[in-house]
């Protein structure tokens, strides 16, 4: 069966939690069906390396994720308006799929989390399209015949889902931003069907 892949990082859970709606999004979709992957923590101070499988939650992204799947949605957590370190250490490992050209055609799509509601969401959807353009991967968003894009007061908007999840990190994901990680996750799917 076809699938989709959710790759996310997440620090505080939000990001996960958009991750498993876009899940639930994609498998709304007949005949297809979501890959969730996580990435490893990068650390600032020196190089280190994780198990191949992480205590709990989502395994880690393999370069075969990326390979096998129909289509990609990609999550990370704001930092300073910009993806996590994390998840951009990985993509920076995917040049040989560039060179092959294997996500060439593939459509693709972003989400994120943040604490702050004005502290660089739309930003760091656009820092993770920017990759995938040059992947050569077919972008996709969200349109404003979503209800929940004209309706939302935090999270939201046209170049993907997002939450926004309060100074400490504790607001619940609202009903608007749960239906635009659905929505997100069935819109991947079924433009991938079609491409398929």
């Amino acid at each position: 069966m076809p699938e989709i892949l959710v790759l996310f990082d997440s620090r505080h859970g939000s990001t996960r939690q958009l991750a498993k709606l876009c899940c639930r999004g994609i498998e709304k979709t007949p005949g297809m069906q979501a890959r969730l992957r996580t990435v490893p923590e990068v650390s600032a101070v020196c190089e280190k390396t994780h198990d191949t499988i992480p205590d709990e939650g989502a395994p880690y992204v393999a370069i075969d994720d990326l390979i096998e799947c129909t289509g990609l949605i990609l999550g990370s957590p704001v930092r300073f308006g910009n993806m996590s370190a994390s998840l951009k250490y990985f993509i920076e490992s995917t040049s040989a799929l560039w060179l092959g050209g294997s996500l060439n055609g593939k459509p693709a799509a972003v989400f994120t989390s943040g604490s702050s509601i004005h502290g660089g969401q739309e930003s760091t959807l656009l820092s993770m399209m920017l990759p995938l353009f040059h992947h050569g991967m077919v972008l996709v968003g969200l349109p404003y015949s979503e209800p929940s894009l004209m309706n939302s007061s935090s999270g939201g908007t046209p170049y993907g889902a997002s939450h926004f999840a309060g100074a400490q990190n504790k607001l619940e994901i609202t009903e608007d931003e749960k239906n635009l990680a659905l929505a997100l996750g069935q819109r991947v799917a079924a433009i991938a069907a079609k491409l398929s």
